[in-house]
């Protein structure tokens, strides 16, 4: 069981500093980047972070506007993650990683995965939509979160954790996802998801060449087997896991197996 750390990442550049997760020693192999989704921060992967063996090096950075990141302005839009991803690796002196997008995070990791293969060891993909602007429950979501204010309410932030499809998940890892997402001004979740919903996600899964996990779980409220197709169909070297009667954040539901699936992924990679 790895030990895990947090630590600050000074950016610069006009970049914004983000608080990070680091798991396990650097050895030969790309280490593991974890990139969380959307009003989400490097909590999401803690249970993840701790069942990874020490040997695997792993970081889980805290995204612009999320958690305790700083919250710039404006800066919201896809690309403008994946461009403070390679700035991290940058940060960290890491030439190539393995990326690990959860959810809505998959869709930066995915930007960085298919503009810079030379930065990028392999991708993983837990729960990641391949579209997102289709889906039933979006235009409800939009329509609450243009109506949010500062400080956002409890009830919204709870209800919107519990409605990932969460079975199983202790309580108090729950109550610390509501309470990490209450972090996220609302002005940060109106343009997170205005930046998803503008972007042309289609266009963010062309070019990836790296080998490439998808993992999802049968019970997603959110997601298709359909959607999911639609990313195997797109990136040449993909392959498939299902987590039966799982929900939508997988790494919540079974952290352990989510960490054994990485662990084996990464072993299979070429250099």
């Amino acid at each position: 069981m790895a030990v895990v750390a947090v630590h600050r990442a000074v950016l610069g550049g006009g970049r914004p500093t983000l608080p990070y997760a680091e798991a396990g020693r650097p050895g030969d192999r790309p280490p593991l980047v974890l990139v969380h989704g959307y009003a989400d921060s490097w909590w999401t992967f803690e249970p993840v972070l701790r069942a990874l063996p020490s040997a695997l090096h792993a970081y889980a950075p805290t995204q612009r506007g999320h958690g305790d990141a700083d919250k710039p302005a404006e800066g919201y839009l896809p690309e403008d993650f994946a461009d403070d991803l390679v700035a991290l690796l940058d940060h960290l002196g890491v030439e190539r990683a393995v990326l690990v997008g959860g959810s809505s995070g998959g869709v930066q990791a995915r930007i960085v995965a298919g503009r810079r293969p030379d930065r990028i060891a392999g991708l993983v993909l837990l729960g990641v939509p391949a579209l997102l602007a289709d889906k039933p429950g979006v235009t409800g979501l939009q329509e609450a979160v243009r109506a949010l204010e500062d400080p956002v309410d409890r009830d919204f932030a709870d209800g919107f954790v519990r409605g990932l499809g969460v079975a199983g998940v202790a309580p108090g890892f729950l109550e610390t996802m509501v309470g990490e997402s209450l972090k996220v001004p609302a002005r940060v979740w109106r343009e997170t998801l205005r930046g998803l919903l503008e972007t042309d996600l289609a266009a963010t899964l062309t070019g990836i060449l790296v080998p490439t996990l998808v993992v999802w779980g049968d019970r997603d409220p959110l997601l298709t087997r359909s959607d999911q197709q639609v990313i195997l169909d797109a990136i040449p070297d993909s392959r498939f896991l299902v987590h039966e009667g799982a929900g939508h954040v997988v790494y919540w539901e079974d952290p352990e197996r989510v960490a054994r699936e990485i662990v084996a992924f990464t072993a299979a990679l070429r250099g």
